[in-house]
Protein backbone atom coordinates (compact mmCIF):
# COMPACT_ATOMS: atom_id res chain seq x y z
CA UNK A 1 0.00 0.00 0.00
CA UNK A 2 2.86 2.50 0.81
CA UNK A 3 4.57 1.57 -2.16
CA UNK A 4 1.25 2.18 -3.86
CA UNK A 5 0.95 5.77 -1.99
CA UNK A 6 5.07 6.36 -3.18
CA UNK A 7 4.31 5.42 -6.85
CA UNK A 8 1.53 8.01 -7.45
CA UNK A 9 3.08 10.65 -5.65
CA UNK A 10 6.27 10.38 -7.91
CA UNK A 11 4.41 10.26 -10.55
CA UNK A 12 2.28 13.33 -10.08
CA UNK A 13 5.33 14.96 -9.19
CA UNK A 14 6.80 14.12 -12.37
CA UNK A 15 3.56 15.57 -14.33
CA UNK A 16 3.56 18.46 -12.39
CA UNK A 17 7.11 19.49 -12.50
CA UNK A 18 6.84 18.72 -16.37
CA UNK A 19 4.08 20.14 -17.05
CA UNK A 20 4.58 23.52 -15.21
CA UNK A 21 7.83 23.92 -16.84
CA UNK A 22 6.44 23.66 -20.01
CA UNK A 23 3.95 26.12 -19.23
CA UNK A 24 6.73 28.08 -18.57
CA UNK A 25 8.17 27.63 -21.03
CA UNK A 26 5.46 28.71 -23.36
CA UNK A 27 5.05 31.75 -21.68
CA UNK A 28 8.58 32.95 -22.11
CA UNK A 29 8.04 32.11 -25.27
CA UNK A 30 4.82 34.32 -25.79
CA UNK A 31 6.65 37.16 -24.54
CA UNK A 32 9.96 36.86 -26.37
CA UNK A 33 7.33 36.98 -29.39
CA UNK A 34 5.46 40.41 -28.27
CA UNK A 35 8.68 41.33 -27.27
CA UNK A 36 9.73 40.98 -30.99
CA UNK A 37 6.82 42.47 -32.33
CA UNK A 38 7.79 45.77 -29.82
CA UNK A 39 10.65 46.08 -32.53
CA UNK A 40 8.95 46.42 -35.80
CA UNK A 41 9.67 49.22 -37.82
CA UNK A 42 6.69 51.52 -38.84
CA UNK A 43 6.75 52.17 -42.83
CA UNK A 44 4.63 55.19 -44.34
CA UNK A 45 2.14 53.85 -47.24
CA UNK A 46 2.06 57.64 -48.45
CA UNK A 47 5.82 57.29 -50.05
CA UNK A 48 9.12 54.35 -49.98
CA UNK A 49 11.23 56.27 -47.80
CA UNK A 50 14.05 54.21 -48.73
CA UNK A 51 13.90 54.95 -51.95
CA UNK A 52 16.53 56.89 -53.97
CA UNK A 53 14.31 57.88 -56.86
CA UNK A 54 14.71 61.12 -57.93
CA UNK A 55 10.82 63.03 -57.72
CA UNK A 56 9.35 65.43 -60.10
CA UNK A 57 8.02 68.88 -59.10
CA UNK A 58 5.30 69.74 -61.26
CA UNK A 59 3.98 73.51 -61.54
CA UNK A 60 -0.08 73.53 -61.24
CA UNK A 61 -2.10 76.14 -62.58
CA UNK A 62 -4.38 77.80 -59.61
CA UNK A 63 -5.85 80.22 -61.71
CA UNK A 64 -9.56 80.60 -61.09
CA UNK A 65 -10.54 79.06 -64.85
CA UNK A 66 -8.15 76.68 -64.18
CA UNK A 67 -8.70 75.61 -61.07
CA UNK A 68 -11.89 73.23 -62.32
CA UNK A 69 -9.60 71.03 -65.02
CA UNK A 70 -6.80 70.17 -62.64
CA UNK A 71 -5.77 66.40 -62.81
CA UNK A 72 -3.67 63.85 -60.77
CA UNK A 73 -2.97 66.23 -57.54
CA UNK A 74 -4.36 62.96 -55.47
CA UNK A 75 -1.26 61.12 -56.54
CA UNK A 76 1.28 63.74 -55.39
CA UNK A 77 2.85 62.94 -51.97
CA UNK A 78 3.22 66.46 -51.16
CA UNK A 79 2.14 70.29 -52.63
CA UNK A 80 3.63 73.73 -51.88
CA UNK A 81 1.44 76.29 -52.36
CA UNK A 82 2.61 79.91 -52.96
CA UNK A 83 1.00 83.44 -53.29
CA UNK A 84 1.90 84.41 -56.72
CA UNK A 85 1.16 87.89 -58.52
CA UNK A 86 -2.82 88.72 -59.60
CA UNK A 87 -3.70 87.70 -56.10
CA UNK A 88 -3.91 83.90 -56.76
CA UNK A 89 -1.44 80.92 -55.73
CA UNK A 90 0.44 78.48 -57.92
CA UNK A 91 1.62 74.95 -56.82
CA UNK A 92 4.49 72.58 -56.91
CA UNK A 93 3.34 69.06 -56.42
CA UNK A 94 5.88 66.37 -56.20
CA UNK A 95 5.72 62.98 -57.26
CA UNK A 96 7.84 60.01 -56.33
CA UNK A 97 7.89 56.28 -57.67
CA UNK A 98 4.83 57.29 -59.31
CA UNK A 99 3.12 57.01 -63.23
CA UNK A 100 0.64 59.46 -63.06
CA UNK A 101 -1.05 59.60 -66.60
CA UNK A 102 -2.19 62.56 -66.59
CA UNK A 103 -1.40 66.11 -64.58
CA UNK A 104 -2.47 69.37 -65.09
CA UNK A 105 -2.96 72.13 -66.11
CA UNK A 106 0.96 72.64 -65.78
CA UNK A 107 1.84 76.59 -65.88
CA UNK A 108 4.90 78.51 -66.03
CA UNK A 109 7.87 79.13 -63.16
CA UNK A 110 8.40 81.12 -60.65
CA UNK A 111 11.62 82.11 -58.92
CA UNK A 112 11.35 81.00 -55.24
CA UNK A 113 9.78 77.67 -56.36
CA UNK A 114 13.17 76.97 -57.30
CA UNK A 115 14.12 76.62 -53.56
CA UNK A 116 11.75 73.76 -52.82
CA UNK A 117 12.94 72.15 -56.30
CA UNK A 118 16.64 71.95 -54.70
CA UNK A 119 15.17 70.89 -51.48
CA UNK A 120 13.81 68.12 -52.45
CA UNK A 121 16.28 67.54 -55.61
CA UNK A 122 13.62 67.47 -58.02
CA UNK A 123 13.80 67.14 -61.48
CA UNK A 124 11.60 70.58 -62.27
CA UNK A 125 9.02 70.00 -64.49
CA UNK A 126 6.86 73.54 -66.10
CA UNK A 127 5.48 75.11 -68.86
CA UNK A 128 7.34 78.27 -69.46
CA UNK A 129 9.05 80.65 -66.81
CA UNK A 130 9.22 84.32 -65.15
CA UNK A 131 12.51 85.74 -66.68
CA UNK A 132 14.16 85.50 -62.92
CA UNK A 133 13.14 81.52 -63.09
CA UNK A 134 14.96 81.64 -66.80
CA UNK A 135 18.07 83.05 -65.94
CA UNK A 136 18.58 81.01 -62.21
CA UNK A 137 17.64 77.51 -63.64
CA UNK A 138 20.92 77.34 -65.58
CA UNK A 139 22.60 79.09 -62.74
CA UNK A 140 21.49 76.63 -59.94
CA UNK A 141 21.97 73.46 -62.13
CA UNK A 142 18.38 72.32 -61.99
CA UNK A 143 17.20 69.75 -64.38
CA UNK A 144 13.88 71.21 -65.56
CA UNK A 145 11.45 70.05 -68.44
CA UNK A 146 9.80 72.69 -70.03
CA UNK A 147 6.89 72.59 -72.33
CA UNK A 148 8.14 75.77 -74.33
CA UNK A 149 10.86 73.38 -75.71
CA UNK A 150 10.34 69.94 -74.78
CA UNK A 151 7.63 67.36 -75.41
CA UNK A 152 5.70 65.46 -72.76
CA UNK A 153 2.97 67.67 -73.13
CA UNK A 154 -0.69 68.24 -74.76
CA UNK A 155 -3.39 70.36 -74.65
CA UNK A 156 -6.97 69.69 -73.92
CA UNK A 157 -9.85 72.06 -73.58
CA UNK A 158 -13.21 70.52 -72.77
CA UNK A 159 -13.93 73.62 -71.21
CA UNK A 160 -13.22 76.31 -73.96
CA UNK A 161 -10.50 77.71 -71.70
CA UNK A 162 -7.81 79.82 -72.96
CA UNK A 163 -4.79 78.01 -73.96
CA UNK A 164 -2.48 78.84 -71.25
CA UNK A 165 -4.79 76.67 -69.16
CA UNK A 166 -4.97 74.11 -71.16
CA UNK A 167 -1.56 71.71 -70.70
CA UNK A 168 -1.31 68.39 -69.45
CA UNK A 169 1.65 66.39 -69.15
CA UNK A 170 2.37 62.62 -67.48
CA UNK A 171 4.95 61.10 -65.45
CA UNK A 172 5.91 58.66 -67.77
CA UNK A 173 6.69 61.04 -71.04
CA UNK A 174 8.71 63.11 -68.18
CA UNK A 175 10.88 60.05 -67.22
CA UNK A 176 10.96 59.04 -70.78
CA UNK A 177 13.05 62.87 -71.44
CA UNK A 178 14.13 62.40 -68.35
CA UNK A 179 16.31 59.72 -69.78
CA UNK A 180 16.72 61.01 -73.05
CA UNK A 181 18.15 64.19 -71.58
CA UNK A 182 20.80 62.13 -69.39
CA UNK A 183 19.18 63.96 -66.73
CA UNK A 184 19.87 61.67 -62.83
CA UNK A 185 16.85 59.44 -62.02
CA UNK A 186 18.80 58.75 -58.12
CA UNK A 187 19.46 60.78 -55.12
CA UNK A 188 20.88 60.26 -51.98
CA UNK A 189 18.68 63.12 -50.64
CA UNK A 190 16.37 62.44 -48.06
CA UNK A 191 12.47 64.05 -48.46
CA UNK A 192 12.18 66.59 -45.91
CA UNK A 193 9.80 65.32 -43.38
CA UNK A 194 9.73 62.63 -40.45
CA UNK A 195 6.92 60.23 -40.24
CA UNK A 196 5.66 59.08 -36.75
CA UNK A 197 5.56 55.88 -35.97
CA UNK A 198 2.56 56.18 -34.43
CA UNK A 199 -1.13 58.59 -35.18
CA UNK A 200 -0.61 62.22 -34.49
CA UNK A 201 -3.18 63.77 -32.09
CA UNK A 202 -2.55 66.93 -31.45
CA UNK A 203 -3.48 68.23 -27.98
CA UNK A 204 -1.14 69.78 -25.84
CA UNK A 205 -1.59 73.75 -26.78
CA UNK A 206 -3.27 72.91 -29.72
CA UNK A 207 -6.58 74.43 -31.20
CA UNK A 208 -9.49 72.71 -32.40
CA UNK A 209 -9.12 73.44 -36.38
CA UNK A 210 -12.45 71.08 -38.13
CA UNK A 211 -12.12 74.41 -40.42
CA UNK A 212 -9.41 75.96 -41.89
CA UNK A 213 -9.48 79.41 -43.82
CA UNK A 214 -6.43 80.24 -45.31
CA UNK A 215 -7.40 83.01 -48.10
CA UNK A 216 -4.78 84.68 -50.17
CA UNK A 217 -6.42 87.59 -51.33
CA UNK A 218 -10.37 88.87 -51.50
CA UNK A 219 -10.66 86.95 -54.87
CA UNK A 220 -8.91 83.51 -53.62
CA UNK A 221 -9.69 81.32 -50.68
CA UNK A 222 -8.96 78.15 -50.11
CA UNK A 223 -10.54 76.32 -47.30
CA UNK A 224 -9.98 72.70 -45.52
CA UNK A 225 -13.16 70.82 -43.90
CA UNK A 226 -12.31 68.04 -41.84
CA UNK A 227 -13.68 64.70 -42.38
CA UNK A 228 -13.84 62.78 -38.49
CA UNK A 229 -14.89 59.50 -40.19
CA UNK A 230 -12.25 59.78 -42.99
CA UNK A 231 -9.61 61.52 -40.48
CA UNK A 232 -8.57 63.68 -43.60
CA UNK A 233 -9.38 67.57 -44.81
CA UNK A 234 -11.36 67.47 -47.94
CA UNK A 235 -10.32 71.11 -49.94
CA UNK A 236 -12.26 73.94 -50.91
CA UNK A 237 -11.42 76.96 -53.30
CA UNK A 238 -13.89 79.61 -53.17
CA UNK A 239 -16.40 77.85 -51.15
CA UNK A 240 -16.75 74.96 -53.81
CA UNK A 241 -15.16 71.64 -53.55
CA UNK A 242 -12.08 71.33 -54.93
CA UNK A 243 -12.01 68.28 -57.50
CA UNK A 244 -10.39 66.08 -60.34
CA UNK A 245 -11.99 67.09 -63.49
CA UNK A 246 -11.16 63.58 -65.13
CA UNK A 247 -12.36 61.33 -61.83
CA UNK A 248 -14.26 63.45 -60.29
CA UNK A 249 -12.13 62.66 -56.82
CA UNK A 250 -12.62 65.25 -54.26
CA UNK A 251 -8.97 67.08 -53.47
CA UNK A 252 -8.13 66.03 -49.29
CA UNK A 253 -5.00 66.39 -47.37
CA UNK A 254 -4.25 64.52 -44.21
CA UNK A 255 -1.42 67.24 -43.00
CA UNK A 256 -1.29 70.71 -43.39
CA UNK A 257 1.00 73.49 -43.01
CA UNK A 258 0.64 76.79 -42.97
CA UNK A 259 4.04 79.18 -43.61
CA UNK A 260 3.68 82.90 -42.82
CA UNK A 261 5.80 84.90 -44.89
CA UNK A 262 6.43 88.73 -46.14
CA UNK A 263 6.59 89.65 -49.60
CA UNK A 264 7.62 92.23 -51.58
CA UNK A 265 7.94 93.05 -55.23
CA UNK A 266 10.16 91.87 -57.63
CA UNK A 267 12.50 95.28 -59.21
CA UNK A 268 10.16 94.88 -62.02
CA UNK A 269 7.09 95.62 -59.77
CA UNK A 270 5.27 92.72 -61.29
CA UNK A 271 6.81 89.33 -60.17
CA UNK A 272 6.92 88.80 -56.35
CA UNK A 273 9.75 87.69 -53.84
CA UNK A 274 8.91 86.15 -51.20
CA UNK A 275 10.55 86.06 -47.86
CA UNK A 276 10.82 82.23 -47.67
CA UNK A 277 14.74 82.36 -46.13
CA UNK A 278 15.55 82.98 -42.65
CA UNK A 279 13.03 82.01 -39.96
CA UNK A 280 9.60 82.34 -39.32
CA UNK A 281 6.26 80.71 -37.83
CA UNK A 282 3.06 78.81 -38.88
CA UNK A 283 0.94 76.10 -37.75
CA UNK A 284 0.77 72.22 -38.09
CA UNK A 285 -2.70 71.03 -38.66
CA UNK A 286 -3.70 67.25 -38.59
CA UNK A 287 -6.83 65.27 -37.27
CA UNK A 288 -9.01 68.17 -36.38
CA UNK A 289 -6.45 70.11 -34.49
CA UNK A 290 -3.87 73.07 -35.25
CA UNK A 291 -0.15 73.98 -33.39
CA UNK A 292 2.06 76.48 -33.43
CA UNK A 293 5.32 75.74 -35.11
CA UNK A 294 8.39 77.49 -36.13
CA UNK A 295 10.11 77.49 -39.68
CA UNK A 296 13.96 78.05 -40.44
CA UNK A 297 15.52 77.83 -44.07
CA UNK A 298 18.84 79.36 -44.04
CA UNK A 299 20.00 78.70 -48.25
CA UNK A 300 17.89 77.97 -50.88
CA UNK A 301 18.77 74.64 -51.41
CA UNK A 302 18.60 73.71 -47.52
CA UNK A 303 15.77 71.49 -46.53
CA UNK A 304 13.54 73.41 -44.04
CA UNK A 305 13.20 72.93 -40.83
CA UNK A 306 9.92 72.45 -38.92
CA UNK A 307 9.75 72.62 -34.84
CA UNK A 308 7.39 72.97 -32.92
CA UNK A 309 7.53 76.09 -30.10
CA UNK A 310 9.54 74.00 -27.24
CA UNK A 311 12.19 73.16 -30.04
CA UNK A 312 10.87 69.33 -30.54
CA UNK A 313 10.97 68.34 -34.15
CA UNK A 314 8.12 68.19 -36.30
CA UNK A 315 6.63 64.59 -37.47
CA UNK A 316 3.63 64.11 -39.74
CA UNK A 317 0.74 61.26 -40.32
CA UNK A 318 1.06 59.46 -42.89
CA UNK A 319 -0.40 60.72 -45.76
CA UNK A 320 -0.34 63.26 -48.31
CA UNK A 321 0.91 66.83 -47.25
CA UNK A 322 -0.01 70.35 -48.10
CA UNK A 323 2.35 73.16 -47.28
CA UNK A 324 0.31 76.59 -47.87
CA UNK A 325 3.04 79.84 -47.98
CA UNK A 326 0.51 82.51 -46.34
CA UNK A 327 1.02 86.19 -46.72
CA UNK A 328 1.24 87.46 -43.39
CA UNK A 329 -1.25 90.21 -43.95
CA UNK A 330 -3.82 87.47 -44.54
CA UNK A 331 -5.34 86.32 -41.23
CA UNK A 332 -5.37 82.89 -40.92
CA UNK A 333 -8.84 81.62 -39.11
CA UNK A 334 -9.98 77.91 -37.67
CA UNK A 335 -13.19 76.79 -36.35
Amino acid sequence: MKKSIIFIFLTLSFFCITGCGKKQLKEKGEEEQINDFSHETFEPTIIDIHSNTRPYAVVINNSLPAIKVQTGLSDAYLIYEFPVEGGISRSLALYKDKMTAKIGTVRSARHNFLDYVLENDAIFVHYGWSYHAENQIPELGIDNINGLYDSPFWRENPEKLASEHTAYTSLEKCEQLAKKKNYRLETDKKIPFQYASQEIFLSSDSVVAKEVQIPYSNSYQVKFVYDDMEKKYTRYVNGKEHQDYFTKDVFTAKNILVVKIDYAFTSDGYYLELANLGKGTGYYITNGNAKEITWEKNRRNNQTVYQYLDGSSLELNDGNTYVMFQPKTRKLSFK
